[in-house]
This record gives structure tokens, C-alpha cells and sequence, in this order.
């Protein structure tokens, strides 16, 4: 760890206190404002709708402009579209709080390549440390994101209007942060070496196995997040559970950063990858036995802890399938997947939790965990095949 992937680790931190406190107040401002109930987490799915359209312009404005400048722009949209945020709930205009955590997901999808950034500031044979450690950074998230929408709840006369305005702040933080960084320049490009195509790129089995676990692993996490505010009101329990809840779940995502790189160096990245697919399916058990604070407290631990199993593996071995020349579309389209399937279940979290109930999401989530689990057998079974004389 240098000093660049320290500060990297602190925008990371810095960015999840965003995405947090976006997921701990958008469902129920969009629930007070919806015309109908089911509508509550279209702000939500606003955020990763917005993040999955600016994947091919994040993609080529980090190409063009390089990490630096893509990253400062991607902070500028978080400021603004905060304070836009901020008027909406004034103003009482729910279209417009969509359309505001819509533009949001630009930053979204920006700040979401901090990981990969990680791995090009470490030397070679530490790209899974660095990659592990900067998402540990995480962990500002896990405590600043909850203990801001609580302490800024009330700040103003609108509720969680403060949130927002705090938002843009912490926007305007993580820029002063991201000042001190220095990204090394990008390769020098051979003249008609672009790198094979992103089609030749996604048909390595190694690039569909990441792809998947990733979007997956994502999308069930998502899916149980977005929707626990919401299950635990209908539970009549306390925002203030709400936000303890929040924030050992982002501790479960976050903390493992300080071991999972070591974990994957000493016993593979799809063994880890596994254990996080058991983790996502012991959270949903959990789950399902009953709706006491310890309960959900519990369950979203081990979801956050299973998510960072599956997602940081998924990044470590999408590593390995694409060269520097490439790196800017595979990239794209790994967070391209990640965001249309998180879109999709932050959609469905709300229908669901609102029509048919908190047990009822967590049964249907079972189905892609085990999609992901059945991915890496095949993975694994592919490579021992290959590997017999």
C-alpha cells in the first residue's frame, strides 16, 4: 500500500457513504411520495439505471481524458445531483427525485472503476491486495453512510433533505482527496493496436464466469438492501434499527478488504468466490426464520461479507482476461452487467417487499445464488478437465 492507494481507499470510503446513504433514504422519501407503494424504489433503481447508460461514456471519457479527470467529473455530477436531490424533496417531486438519482448514477458507474484503478497503482503480484485493500476503504462508507441520513434526518423542516445537501459535501470532500492522487499515464499505444474486440473479450469462459458472479452477487445484495428499509418499517421498528442495521451490513462488505486479497492469494479466487456463494445463501436462511432486529442484523452481515467474497474475486479474475490496450471496454462491460442486473432487482425489491412481503423476496433470491454457484462448479470443472494430461 502506497500513499496514492491510501487516498484511493478514502474516495472509495468516501463514495460508498454516498451509495449508503442514497439506499438508506431514497426508498423512503420515494415511498412518501410515490403515487403508488410499489414505486417506492424507482429512486433507487433510478441510481443504477443511471449507472448502466453511463457505462459506455464513463468508458470513453476514462479513455480520452484518462482516470483523474474522469473521476473529478464523475464527482462534480455526485455534487450537483445531490443539491438536485435536495430540492425534490422540497419541492415534494418525485419524478424529479428520479430523474436526479438517474443523472446520479454517472458518478455511480465512475466511482465503481476505483477497484480496477487500484490494481494499476500496485506493483505486479499485488494487484489482488491492492485491489481487496482499497475496497476496504468501504468501511468510511459503513459507518458514515447510516449515522449521516440518521443525524441529518431531521436537519431540516423536509425530512432527509439535509441528507442530500450532506451529499454534495461529501462530493465536494472526496475531490479535495482525489487532488493528491497521482494515476500512472496510460500505455503508449502501438499504432492499429486496439486490443481484440469486446465480443472475442466476453466469450472467454474466465470473462462470462467473473461477469456473472459479479452482476449476480451484486444483484442479490442489492435486492436485500434496497428493500430492508422498507421491510423493517413494515415491521414497525425504528429508523434508528434501520441505520444500525445499514451499517454492520456495510461493515460485512467492507471489512473483509483487510484479508480477502491474502485469502485469494493462498487458496484461489474461485474457492473464495464459493464460500461467498454459501455466505449469500446462509444470509437468506437467516432471513427466512423471522423478523426480529436480530434477524436482519444478522442476515445482512453475512450478505455484505458473501457480496465482498463474490465481488472481489469477481474483479481479481476478470483480471486475467483482458490486456491494458482492452482494458477500458472490459471494464465497461463488467460494470455494464453489474448495473443492468442491479437495476432489475432494485426494481424488483420494491414490488416485491410491498406486495408480497420480506420471505417472499428472500425465497426468489435463492435463484441466482445458485446461478452463480452452478457458474463456478463449471469453471472450476473446466479448468481440472483441461489440466489432465
Amino acid at each position: 500500500m502506497n500513499r496514492h492507494l491510501w487516498l484511493l481507499a478514502i474516495c472509495q470510503g468516501l463514495f460508498l457513504t454516498n451509495n449508503v446513504t442514497f439506499i438508506a433514504i431514497n426508498g423512503l422519501v420515494g415511498f412518501s411520495l410515490a403515487p403508488l407503494g410499489w414505486m417506492a424504489t424507482l429512486p433507487v433503481m433510478g441510481y443504477v439505471v443511471g449507472g448502466a447508460f453511463s457505462t459506455g461514456l464513463v468508458a470513453k471519457t476514462q479513455h480520452r481524458f484518462g482516470r483523474k479527470t474522469s473521476f473529478q467529473m464523475g464527482l462534480w455530477v455526485a455534487c450537483l445531483s445531490a443539491l438536485l436531490c435536495a430540492y425534490a424533496a422540497w419541492s415534494q417531486n418525485f419524478w424529479l427525485l428520479c430523474s436526479a438519482t438517474l443523472v446520479a448514477g454517472y458518478y455511480n458507474a465512475n466511482a465503481n472503476l476505483y477497484r480496477f484503478a487500484a490494481a494499476e497503482l500496485a506493483t505486479v503480484g499485488y494487484k489482488e491486495k491492492a485491489v481487496s485493500m482499497v475496497m476496504a476503504g468501504g468501511l468510511i462508507g459503513a459507518v458514515a453512510g447510516p449515522n449521516l441520513a440518521a443525524l441529518t434526518r431531521s436537519l431540516t423542516v423536509v425530512p432527509f433533505m439535509g441528507a442530500y445537501l450532506a451529499l454534495a459535501g461529501v462530493a465536494l470532500l472526496s475531490m479535495v482527496v482525489l487532488a493528491f492522487i497521482t494515476f500512472p499515464p496510460a500505455p503508449a499505444k502501438k499504432p492499429h493496436d486496439e486490443g481484440r474486440p469486446l465480443r472475442e473479450i466476453m466469450r472467454q469462459p474466465t470473462f462470462m464466469v467473473a461477469a456473472a458472479c459479479g452482476a449476480l452477487g451484486f444483484g442479490v445484495m442489492n435486492l436485500l438492501m434496497a428493500a430492508t428499509p422498507l421491510a423493517m418499517q413494515q415491521c414497525s421498528l425504528p429508523f434508528s434499527d434501520v441505520a444500525l442495521v445499514l451499517e454492520w451490513h456495510v461493515i460485512g462488505m467492507f471489512a473483509p478488504g483487510f484479508f480477502t486479497g491474502h485469502l485469494i492469494k493462498r487458496f484461489g479466487v474461485v474457492p473464495i468466490m464459493g464460500i461467498g456463494v454459501l455466505l449469500n445463501a446462509a444470509c437468506i436462511a437467516i432471513a427466512l426464520s423471522g423478523i426480529d432486529l436480530q434477524q436482519f442484523l444478522i442476515a445482512l452481515f453475512l450478505l455484505g461479507v458473501g457480496w465482498n467474497f463474490l465481488f472481489t474475486g469477481s474483479t481479481t479474475l476478470s483480471l486475467q482476461t483482458y490486456t491494458p490496450e482492452e482494458k477500458d471496454r472490459a471494464q465497461g462491460a463488467l460494470n455494464f452487467c453489474v448495473f443492468a442486473t442491479t437495476a432489475l432487482s432494485s426494481f424488483a425489491s420494491g414490488v416485491l417487499v410491498t406486495t408480497q412481503g420480506w420471505q417472499l423476496l428472500n425465497a426468489g433470491s435463492l435463484i441466482p445464488v445458485g446461478v452463480a454457484g452452478a457458474a463456478l462448479v463449471w469453471l472450476q470443472t473446466r479448468a481440472q478437465t483441461k489440466g489432465k494430461p
